[in-house]
């Protein structure tokens, strides 16, 4: 069961992670359909750019399975931040204010952050490359006491 649920996991994690990234980049360089609002933000522009740039760098993060909780943390704030400013006034119920896709990041990012990347994440392969205590010829890397790996 250990084995269905790791899997189930990270290709959840790789999913969510792809999804935002992409949403990011069509915000940014108007590819793959384009900005949702019509247009792209200008540099810098608060809070569009920021935004899409958090989405583009911490969804890539989520999805490799790097700094998962930490991305994972960044990206669910980010999404409760434009669904309480952006959607919330336009009414209370997500159906109404056209919050549903914030508001699933947001809890799908939160879910990830409490959980992990999963043992099939790039932080789970960086400790147990710190555990087996091989060195190679590599330099240190951080501790990994800060990563867990389920």
């Amino acid at each position: 069961m250990d084995l269905i649920r790791d899997m189930a996991l990270s290709l959840a994690r790789t999913a969510i992670g792809l999804l935002f990234a992409c949403h990011g980049a069509a915000t940014l360089f108007g590819v793959l359909g384009g900005p949702h609002g019509g247009r792209a933000p200008e540099f810098a522009e608060w809070p569009g750019w920021w935004a899409a740039v958090i989405e583009l760098g911490a969804g890539g993060l989520v999805m490799l399975g790097l700094a998962t909780r930490a991305a994972a943390l960044l990206c669910s704030g980010t999404m409760a931040y434009a669904y309480f400013v952006v959607h919330q006034p336009g009414g209370l119920f997500p159906m109404v204010n056209g919050g549903e896709a914030a508001a699933l990041f947001s809890w799908s990012f939160l879910l990830l952050a409490v959980t992990g990347g999963g043992s099939w994440s790039l932080d789970a392969l960086a400790a147990r490359y710190r555990a087996s205590g091989r060195n190679d010829g590599l330099p240190p890397l951080p501790d990994a006491s800060l990563i867990r790996e389920g």
